[in-house]
């Protein structure tokens, strides 16, 4: 499986994502309404079927306010904090490497430009994720174009066939034509004897270590497991053994990245 693809030539990536503001009370009218038009749909898909009738009162957990906690995943409400991505080098001796670079910040436009630079130096790599396909592909597009940026060529889909697209997802690839389940990366890595990468915290801890604690550098190191273990989930499913945490490099500039092994 995957015994073709050119590993040199793939960027693996991971993001994290918070909502748009602190709490749904920093909402402004116009985006209050629209989200709660989001409720609705979000209240039906947990079995609340609202009726002019219905006199028993909504329950806490459905208020907009609460639902409001999971505004991150969704990119009309929420707003990227930090991008991880990685990329396979040889060494000299042979060894295989794993070079590692996060972006992250509260200027959201500013880190898109920065990594859309870096992954546009290399239009011919292949981008790689875990649930990628559904959520980290479409998620980064959606806000380079809220952010007035122009697509790098790997997220520049619009009109291409299916197979002119070349991402990799290890959760499709798990998947065998099976689109019943969802298996989680932690799931896989434990199947696979794989260090878990939820060692600290999990993705519904972003928005509280960025809002409260106001920890980026925290967040970053979150994502970065991410990717390194997607890395040798990636490995595994060649049939090879992954590279172990002395072969992880981490790029303190983006150069680093570009360099040829």
């Amino acid at each position: 499986m995957l015994r073709d693809l050119k590993l040199d030539e793939v960027f693996v990536l991971d993001i994290e994502t918070v909502p748009c503001v602190g709490c749904h009370d920093d909402l402004h009218e116009m985006l209050k309404e629209l989200w709660e038009h989001k409720c609705h749909a979000l209240r039906r898909e947990k079995g609340w079927i609202s009726h002019h009738d219905h006199i028993a009162p909504l329950p806490d957990t459905l208020h907009a306010a609460t639902l409001f906690e999971q505004a991150g995943i969704y990119a009309e409400f929420g707003r990227v904090v930090c991008i991880s991505i990685g990329r396979f080098r040889t060494a000299p001796t042979g060894e295989l490497r794993f070079s590692v670079k996060s972006f992250y910040g509260h200027d959201e436009k500013k880190l898109l430009q920065e990594f859309s630079e870096v992954i546009s130096h290399r239009p011919h790599f292949r981008l790689c994720g875990h649930n990628s396909k559904e959520f980290d592909f479409p998620y980064l597009s959606r806000r380079m174009l809220i952010n007035g940026l122009e697509l790098p060529p790997h997220l520049d889909t619009a009109g291409k066939k299916p197979w002119e697209i070349t991402h990799l997802d290890t959760m499709e690839l798990w998947k065998f034509g099976d689109r019943k389940s969802f298996t989680s990366l932690s799931l896989l890595a434990a199947m696979f004897g794989i260090p878990t990468p939820k060692d600290d915290i999990q993705g519904k801890d972003v928005a509280r270590v960025y809002y409260e604690e106001n920890d980026l550098p925290r967040i970053a190191r979150y994502c970065q497991k991410d990717i390194i273990t997607t890395a040798r989930l990636l490995l595994k499913f060649r049939g090879d053994e992954p590279f172990s945490d002395d072969a992880v490099q981490y790029a303190d500039e983006a150069t680093v990245l570009m360099q040829r092994a």
